[in-house]
């Protein structure tokens, strides 16, 4: 079976550039191969399980750098997985809502493994309050990063919100999908105006045009940069690098990021988006 085209479902120019011209690639490149053994989108996200399990012994010993490097590339490897699965779900029209929560599950996994790995091997009470303050950060800043980029990808095809999602499906995932789905109250006044919008498709495009510098602020939420940034921080010698980074200037980026996106959405309530992508057949009434 050849592998279908690449189906668009990620807006290239808000993408990670390692997802972009390395995660993406390879998971694609693999795509074929796991259609033709029949293999489920669910077994592979079990297999990023694994392959993140793997990653989080070797930070274990996170003190030789060859280790580190292992580590890293075992990371890679699950991102990989994270994106195989997905796809596999779309190509052969097998996602749900078992599967959204197995593969959410496996990714936050990984990292809660990744950090408790670090976090025994510091070993102190300081390391211990450092993991975990970073690990509620990454947690806040994952689900609001999820909606916030979810909410970019249904604004660009056109598809104003009618009203706030109400969570639905196991306590955790109500949890996070509450967290992410909050902004959604704050947005409302644009997505009334998206819905009155003559021409939704202009409006989308002018939208995504004006979005897409902050969305790509954004992308510095995503697992990929975590990856990288666990990895150096080993390299250094130091795991309290990485909590540091993660509890301080992505705790940044994520405050930043949400301010920048409502102040896009201001300008269109208010008007302040050209006129006759709001309201076309208002030209040349004033």
């Amino acid at each position: 079976m050849t592998p279908p085209p690449r189906d668009g479902s990620r807006d290239r120019r808000i993408e990670d550039p390692s997802n972009l011209y390395l995660i993406h690639p390879a998971s694609h490149a693999l795509l074929g191969h796991a259609l033709r053994a029949g293999v489920s989108a669910n077994t592979v996200s079990v297999i990023g399980l694994g392959c993140g399990t793997v990653a989080a012994v070797a930070y274990a010993h996170w003190h030789q750098p060859a280790m580190a490097l292992v580590g890293l590339v075992f990371s890679i490897a699950w991102l990989i997985a994270d994106g195989l699965d997905g796809m596999i779900a779309r190509a052969t029209r097998t996602a749900s809502a078992l599967g959204r929560t197995l593969d959410g599950l496996c990714d936050h996994g990984v990292f809660a493994l990744i950090y408790l790995s670090l976090a025994w091997t510091v070993g102190t009470a300081e390391g211990w309050a450092l993991a975990l303050t970073a690990a509620a950060a990454h947690a806040v800043q994952s689900s609001l990063y999820e909606g916030e980029r979810s909410r970019f990808h249904r604004r660009m095809r056109g598809q104003p919100l009618a009203a706030v999602p109400t969570p639905t499906g196991m306590v955790l995932v109500r949890l996070y999908d509450s967290v992410a789905g909050s902004v959604d109250r704050i947005s409302m006044p644009f997505e009334r105006r998206f819905g009155a919008a003559e021409d939704r498709d202009s409006f989308a495009a002018a939208y995504a045009a004006a979005a897409v510098p902050v969305m790509r602020l954004q992308s510095l939420l995503t697992a990929n940069v975590r990856v990288w940034a666990i990895c150096i921080a080993c390299l250094a010698g130091n795991p309290r690098i990485f909590w540091w980074f993660e509890i301080v200037p992505l705790t940044l980026v994520a405050a930043i990021g949400l301010y920048a996106h409502r102040r896009v959405e201001r300008r269109f309530v208010h008007g302040l988006a050209p006129h006759s992508i709001l309201y076309p057949s208002e030209q040349g009434h004033s």
